[in-house]
This record gives C-alpha cells, structure tokens and sequence, in this order.
C-alpha cells in the first residue's frame, strides 16, 4: 500500500474529491500567506503613523503630512477622511442629505462609514478560512466512505475476505480523513487568529476614534484652505 497506488486504485469521484481537498489546502494557505504578510505590513505602519500623529504639534501637520503620504493603513485612512469631512463641512455646510445635521453629526457617520470599510477590509478571506475549515474534514470523510465502499464491494465480488485484502483498500481509503484533517486544521487555526488580531485592531482603532472625535470637535484647529473636500 502505497500513495501511487491509493491513486491508481481510486474512480472518478474518489479523484474528484482527493483534488478538491488538494484545492482547497492551496486556497487556504494562500489566504493565510497573505493575510499573515497584510496584518504584518499593517501592525508596523501603523505604529509608524500613531507615533507621527502624537507627536505632531498639530491637526495642521497631521493634514499636511497624510497630503504628501497617502495613507495605507486604518489609522491613518481614518484620520484623513475625518479631516476631510470636517473640512468639507466647515467650508460647505449641508446642502445634501448625507450632509444633514451638525458638524460632530456628520463627522460621526463618515468616521463611521470608515471604520465599517476597514472592518470588511479585514475581514477579507476569513469567510473562505471558515469554510475550508468546516467542509474539510466532512470531504475527506465522504472520500473514505466512498473508498471503503467500493473495497468492500470488490471483496464482495472475489468471495473472499481474509484480513489481507480488507486492510489494505480501507487503510488506502482512510487517507482522504488524514487529508481532510490536513486542510482544516491550518485553517481553523489561521481563522481563529486573524479574529483575534482583527479584534484587537478595531478596538485600537475605536479608541483612536473617539480620540481623534474630540480633537475635531472640541478646539482643535483644522486648517480650511489646504485642500481637501
């Protein structure tokens, strides 16, 4: 017994499913490759702009700052559309439905609408982690039964049953719940700590925005003419 020979001795459906399961171990290490290397990239810049953003002298700076440096990560795409929709109110008012309100209302939606995209940003590729995670092994498992089936039928046809010939077709077929199991367990395990890191971050980034609600809200200068909606 042997993988060439688990190969060899599979039909159509036991290949089928053998190259799902193959499938989705490649889908699933590629979503944690990436959302390990994003949530790296992510963490450093944003340390690097929490600390430019305290130790700046002012909202002015920080405005000045995010015009020259796109952002590229959520405290700082947060901090330049709250600037910005607290500048465009200041110099427009409310002429349009999604501007109505006072300032520190329309500057709660759109720092809102912010942190509802961040969210689905990070969010991105643990609804297929999941996935994988919760179909892997019930895969798998349907792939031993059907292996096991078509042993046993085989055995059934050649009228004879010693332990030889029945441990070697089902060993062979319990292959693909080892397999299964090699796909979902990476991926609950990715699943369950990109929840946690994405949970931390949007509670950093909650915090922040209530922070920076009140720097914009309560003195805080923001400069009307340096661009900006």
């Amino acid at each position: 017994m042997d993988f060439k020979h688990f190969l060899a001795q599979n039909d159509s459906v036991g290949l089928f499913l053998f190259g799902l399961l193959i499938s989705m171990s490649m889908a699933s290490w590629y979503f944690i490759v990436i959302k390990a290397w994003q949530g790296r990239q992510a963490r450093r810049y944003s340390e690097q702009f929490l600390n430019s953003f305290w130790d700046a002298a002012s909202l002015d700076d920080v405005a000045q700052s995010l015009n020259q440096h796109p952002a590229s990560e959520p405290f700082a795409h947060l901090t330049y559309h709250a600037i910005s929709s607290a500048r465009h109110h200041a110099n427009h008012g409310a002429h349009r439905l999604n501007e109505a309100g006072s300032a520190p209302e329309f500057l709660t939606r759109a720092m809102r609408r912010v942190i509802d995209e961040e969210t689905a940003q990070l969010e991105w590729g643990l609804t297929a982690l999941a996935s994988i995670a919760s179909t892997a092994p019930f895969v798998g498992l349907f792939g031993t039964v059907w292996g096991v089936y078509h042993a046993l039928i085989a055995i059934g046809q050649g009228r004879s049953g010693t332990l030889d010939q029945i441990a070697g077709p089902v060993g062979e077929a319990l292959i693909m719940t080892g397999l299964g199991l090699a796909v979902a367990i990476p991926a609950v395990l990715a699943y369950n700590d990109c929840s946690r890191s994405n949970r931390l971050v949007l509670a950093k980034l909650d915090a922040f925005a209530h922070d920076l609600f009140a720097f914009l809200t309560t003195g805080a200068t923001v400069p009307l003419n340096s661009g900006g909606a």
